[in-house]
């Protein structure tokens, strides 16, 4: 099973299997970008972000940003816009259910508690042999 590591992001940038760099576009990520000379897919968020993507866009023309028009249609009205709502709402009775006295958040917040007790159990009696 993989697991999650830190990593440089200048070095990854670098990379050469690396093609673009996807980013909310804070300075220093722009920077980086920009450094590593690899094209930029903007998803600004607020702040100094915007106004960083539109030059990474405009004036220095070394990106796009994201359509977020583009992405509201796909999820309202496009072809599999209705099996994202359906998706959605079994999700959502799924979530509904689980937190429902006797559901699956309760059972399994019980489940370990127990566990948590049998350890502790475990652990004085080896405690008091030893």
């Amino acid at each position: 099973m993989g697991s999650i590591v830190a990593a440089p992001q200048e070095e990854v940038l670098g990379h050469v299997a690396v093609a673009c760099f996807v980013t909310h576009c804070g300075w220093n990520s722009t920077l980086e970008a920009i450094g590593a000379g690899k094209p930029v897919v903007a998803f600004p968020q607020w702040g100094d972000q915007v106004t960083d993507a539109k030059f990474l866009e405009e004036v220095f023309r070394v990106g796009v940003r994201m359509e977020v028009e583009r992405c509201l249609r796909e999820v309202t009205v496009g072809p599999r816009a209705e099996e994202m709502k359906e998706n959605a709402a079994r999700w959502k009775r799924e979530a509904e259910a689980a937190v429902k006295a006797g559901g699956s958040s309760e059972r399994n917040v019980r489940e370990f508690v127990e566990e948590v007790k049998k350890r502790s159990v475990r652990r004085k009696t080896e405690t008091a042999t030893l």
